[in-house]
């Protein structure tokens, strides 16, 4: 049984088939949002969007501090709750650690020498490590923000770092893939060698494994704390650029097309461009490539090709996607309050939220253009760094006071009259507040009527907003009194585009004699003269035929059958609603006179008549088109075209002055004039004794005329005709008379 919000999705999805079984007529169209991609092509701001469609309001978000540094790559938090933030950019010879304390200011903790920080870490003692590049090198800073030289791993950059119980740290590394862990003492070795070119991302799970993600062969293993590795899982991209474990299930986020391998398109990434570290051997590592970060500030965005997935793997080892997107860059996984894990991405600064194995969220739209990680905090806080601008937010469990949508304009092709809006929403105590304006030009703005309110009761609500092309829509939500958001699945706007008169674009007469539809009668085709073709092809309206012969083929072309006094009119028409059409086709003579209907309703562009009804003569026609199949008969509207003049001929042309002169040598001079009324005389022949005809060429050798003279000479004795041909075929034969 349909509910009644479905019933109603149904009439409005019924609507649009009729409207396309019936050519688009002018009837109510419906504007009908209700997916995720509909409502994201507009402006958000403080909303979510799940996978299904459902909006609601965003999670409550916090700016805690607007740095001036321009990416921001790691956060941490120690056991007193502060955070410690940093990343850098290509620029300058020491980059800045941020600290921001629980209900205090954003300070600079530290600045240690190096370009970008890529991983920061906490200790038991809450010391802070600081991994930067190039040339990576691994800083310990006390609590007086001196930084101190921790480790040096000899590899170009350091991508993670991870404490166990026992205090010892490991880096992951890259351009050597190497895995080294370092005793509290700053005493390094080589743990383990994954490799691969990089170790991108790590962590450690309950049992002290390290969960590890690479590139380029977008693999992730676990390693015993004996440097006993295993692979759970190799995904289909190229990089795993994170890893988090939950409850014992593992997420993976894997971005980028393995048959690009180690390739990023776009602008250069922020890594500055320095020789590849040597391996153990002295000799450097083949295939070393950064992995895909986003692009310097100031540049575009970079794209990753193949987009991000993102991977679930079970206690039992079992895997499987949970989350794809073409063209987002999954950067982060956290888990939020509920346990459920948040995706960062860019490079439109989304976060997303997995729901469930069949429903994500899009949870937020950050100003920022890179989320580049996420932290879970005290509190169902969770923390969020950004890129390209950095900054660091807050994100709570609890909503936003209110948010908006924004939709996109919708272009009705036409004027158009709205009429009624309607909500399919639950409220849980909260409002749903909907707004509309219109205007004539696609761009929003000043030139557009002012935004204005419609309630929206059960049965639906008017608009207000006058006639015009385009329209757009914006939806305010606002929270409960006990902190609910409502929820909103669909919108639909029904408007009405104005009847619009159709036009007869061109008129054209197809050669004479003949007609479409082909006709089979024997005794037409047996009237065909010598040299006429038995159809004839003709291009679309408003192209070009070569010559009477040809056959031109092409979009919207015609085949016409020969038929002796036909004359074949066709037409173009349209129509900018869309409708169906009718025409009605009339005669006059060219110089005055009554218009003779010759048919009406009809449904083909083109309409062949027999001329042996009307005298000879010039005459136009009008082609009128009538939009009433889609519209009531009050609001149909019609349009009309003249044709050129054109000449209906049936009359043969006349042999005039025919005679035969005796002259030298036994032979017979025969002349004659050929003409004609009303068309060009078109070719002239003879016979002897009943034998094949023969052309004759006139006395001035071209054929260019009404009238034109003929000379010719044959033996004396034998029996001699001519025939003439006009340009309508209309043709005339005579026996030359005897001497």
């Amino acid at each position: 049984m349909l509910t009644i919000p479905a019933l109603r999705r149904c009439a409005s999805f019924c609507a649009f088939t009729i409207a396309c079984s019936s050519a688009f007529a002018v009837e109510t169209h419906v504007w009908d949002q209700s997916s995720q991609a509909e409502f994201a092509r507009g402006t958000i701001k403080n909303v979510s969007i799940r996978s299904d469609g459902h909006v609601s309001l965003a999670p409550a978000t916090k700016e805690l501090d607007s740095t001036s540094i321009p990416y921001l790559w790691a956060v941490v938090q120690d056991s007193k709750g502060t955070l410690y933030y940093g990343g850098g950019a290509p620029t300058g010879a020491t980059t800045k650690i941020m600290a921001l304390s629980p209900n205090g200011k954003p300070r600079v903790f530290a600045e240690v020498p190096g370009l970008e920080i890529h991983a920061l870490a906490v200790d038991a003692q809450d010391r802070v490590y600081a991994a930067v590049l190039p040339d990576a090198k691994v800083y310990r800073i006390d609590a007086a923000g001196k930084p101190q030289l921790f480790f040096d791993p000899k590899a170009k950059y350091v991508w993670a770092m991870q404490f166990d119980r026992a205090g010892n740290l490991f880096l992951a590394t890259g351009d050597t893939g190497i895995i080294f862990r370092v005793a509290p003492d700053g005493k390094g070795e080589k743990f383990f060698d994954s490799e691969e070119t990089h170790v991108r991302s790590m962590i450690m799970d309950g049992s002290g494994n390290l969960i590890v993600g690479t590139e380029p062969s977008g693999l992730v293993l676990r390693i015993s704390p004996k440097g006993q590795s295993f692979v759970l899982y190799e995904t289909g991209k190229r990089e795993v650029t994170a890893v988090a474990e939950h409850d014992g299930l593992i997420y993976v986020a894997a971005v980028g097309n393995k048959v690009a391998a180690a390739t990023v398109t776009g602008p250069a990434p922020v890594l500055p461009s320095t020789p590849p570290p040597a391996n153990a051997a002295g000799t450097p590592r083949a295939g070393t490539n950064p992995p895909s970060l986003p692009p310097s500030v100031g540049t575009l965005s970079a794209s990753i090709s193949g987009g991000s997935e993102v991977y679930r793997i079970a206690k039992d080892g079992y895997a499987e996607r949970i989350w794809s997107s073409p063209t987002d860059v999954a950067y982060a996984i956290a888990f939020d309050g509920g346990g459920k894990p948040l995706i960062g991405t860019g490079n439109k600064g989304i976060v997303y939220r997995i729901d469930s194995d069949q429903l994500s969220t899009q949870l937020l739209n950050m100003p920022p253009t890179q989320i580049t990680a996420l932290l879970p905090g005290k509190g169902g806080l969770t923390y969020v760094a950004t890129g390209n601008v950095g900054n660091i937010y807050s994100l709570s469990s609890s909503y936003e006071s209110s948010g908006s949508l924004t939709s996109e304009v919708l272009d009705t092709h036409d004027f158009a009259y709205w009429g009624k809006a309607h909500l399919t929403s639950t409220l849980h105590g909260g409002t749903v507040v909907l707004e509309v304006r219109s205007g004539n030009l696609n761009n929003p703005g000043n030139n557009w009527s002012p935004w204005s309110k419609v309630a929206v009761p059960k049965e639906g609500g008017q608009l207000e907003a006058p006639p015009a092309r385009f329209l757009q829509y914006r939806l305010t939500l606002n929270c409960s009194a006990d902190a609910s958001s409502p929820e909103l699945s669909a919108i639909d706007i029904a408007y009405l585009p104005k009847n619009i008169a159709p036009k007869i674009g061109a008129i054209e007469m197809a050669p004479f004699n003949y007609r479409q539809p082909p006709s089979s009668s024997p005794l037409e085709r047996s009237a065909l003269p010598s040299g006429s073709p038995s159809t004839l092809t003709l291009p679309a309206v408003g192209q070009k035929r070569s010559s009477v012969a040809a056959s031109v083929e092409g979009a919207g072309s015609s085949t016409l059958q020969y038929s002796k006094g036909a004359v074949t009119l066709r037409w173009s028409a349209s129509d900018a609603n869309t409708d169906p059409l009718t025409f009605t086709v009339e005669l006059r003579g060219k110089n005055g006179g009554p218009l003779r209907l010759l048919k009406e309703k009809l449904t083909d562009r083109f309409y062949a008549f027999d001329s042996n009804a009307f005298p000879d003569g010039e005459y136009i026609a009008r082609v009128t088109a009538s939009d009433l199949p889609g519209n009531i008969p009050s609001e149909a509207l019609t349009g009309s075209l003249e044709s050129d003049p054109f000449t209906i001929d049936n009359t043969a042309p006349e042999i005039l002055n025919l005679k035969a002169v005796p002259g030298a040598n036994s032979r017979l001079q025969i002349a004659f004039t050929a003409k004609d009324a009303l068309s060009w005389i078109d070719k002239a022949e003879y016979t002897r004794n009943g034998s094949d005809w023969v052309l004759l060429n006139p006395v001035n050798k071209v054929t260019d005329s009404q009238s034109l003279n003929y000379q010719f000479e044959v033996a004396a004795g034998e029996t001699v005709a001519v025939r003439v041909f006009d340009e309508d075929d209309n043709v005339v034969v005579k026996q030359v008379p005897a001497p």
